[in-house]
């Protein structure tokens, strides 16, 4: 997003005031812990999202709420760090994602927990149930194995003659293990033959890349630490002219061949509206995970060309942002 597409996103939504702004008591603001799992430059987009709607909701930062900000910059050890100085400040809820909400759910069984993204909130004990979570903890899952399956048949669209794919993981992070799993079952269905590299940090990213060769395309499991990393994950397999499937759209802007998943910025907004739901009195208890509703597909042009690629027109066409 350009700086002033994200200025206007921010002070366009603070011109818009509601009917009814919420009570609160002079002196005291209800306080949003935010724990961002990766860093600030990665979560610009969803960030504006999530504070755009809770000004359209009423909740202005400064006036009517405040909201603590705190970036693990992918270091699942500052997870447990912050979520525990979060129940130390008795903040009124704490928002985050992925595996930072396992971190939190052990800080406090007391604070509400938001989280704007988690790929198996049951199986990972985050809740009980979809409909019913119990607990302090809800949020929105984006859980579906169709989307490991969707992914590599419009990849296999514009790589022609995919025959051997390799995957990108992880393996420390819970949610990108889920997505590998789905990935392979995927591409066995397909016929496709699957090498699988497993890196669990930062350095081991290159060494995965020089044991690639022979692959056809790239599949990356999303999670913190390959997403703060995308830039240099991008950059050696455009170099390897290794075509890439990412689950999320920033990947894409940044050099990447394609995406498609939940609309993360739709998420946030979506996070906002649990968020305001609680500082209005709900419990998290009672409000059922929601699942995505938007998704997008994105491709940037500018990547297959020079990866020597023709995208049909017919993709083009079912393209939701083609980046040129």
């Amino acid at each position: 997003m350009k700086r002033r597409e994200f200025i206007t996103l921010l002070g366009g939504a603070a011109m818009t005031w509601p009917l009814a702004a919420p009570a609160q008591q002079p002196g005291k603001l209800p306080t949003i812990g935010y724990l961002g799992a990766t860093t600030t430059s990665t979560q610009t987009q969803m960030v504006a999202a999530f504070a755009g709607r809770l000004r359209e909701l009423g909740w202005i930062e400064g006036r009517t709420v405040a909201i603590e900000y705190r970036w693990a910059e992918a270091r699942p050890e500052r997870f447990a760090e912050i979520a525990a100085e979060f129940a130390r400040l008795k903040v009124d809820v704490i928002v985050t994602l992925g595996g930072a909400v396992l971190a939190a759910k052990q800080a406090t069984s007391v604070i509400p927990i938001v989280f704007a993204a988690a790929s198996d909130p049951v199986g990972s004990g985050l809740v009980a149930s979809l409909a019913r979570p119990g607990g302090n903890i809800t949020g929105l899952s984006v859980q579906s194995p169709e989307l490991a399956g969707k992914r590599l048949e419009l990849l296999r669209e514009v790589v022609q003659g995919l025959r051997r794919l390799a995957i990108l993981v992880n393996v420390d992070y819970s949610g990108a293990v889920l997505d590998m799993r789905e990935a392979q079952a995927a591409a066995r269905t397909l016929g496709l033959d699957v090498a699988t590299f497993e890196v669990r940090r930062a350095d081991d990213i290159a060494s995965a890349f020089g044991a690639l060769k022979g692959a056809d395309a790239l599949y990356v499991c999303a999670d913190p630490l390959l997403n703060t990393n995308r830039i240099r994950i991008i950059t050696l397999a455009n170099i390897a002219r290794l075509p890439t499937m990412h689950a999320q759209r920033e990947a894409v802007e940044a050099g990447g061949l394609m995406s498609y998943g939940p609309d993360t910025r739709d998420l946030f907004r979506r996070t906002a509206e649990l968020v305001d739901k609680i500082l209005r009195g709900a419990k998290p208890a009672d409000l059922p995970v929601e699942q995505p509703t938007k998704f997008d597909f994105i491709i940037n042009l500018t990547t297959a060309k020079a990866l020597g690629l023709e995208v049909p027109p017919t993709l083009l066409a079912r393209a939701d942002e083609v980046i040129e």
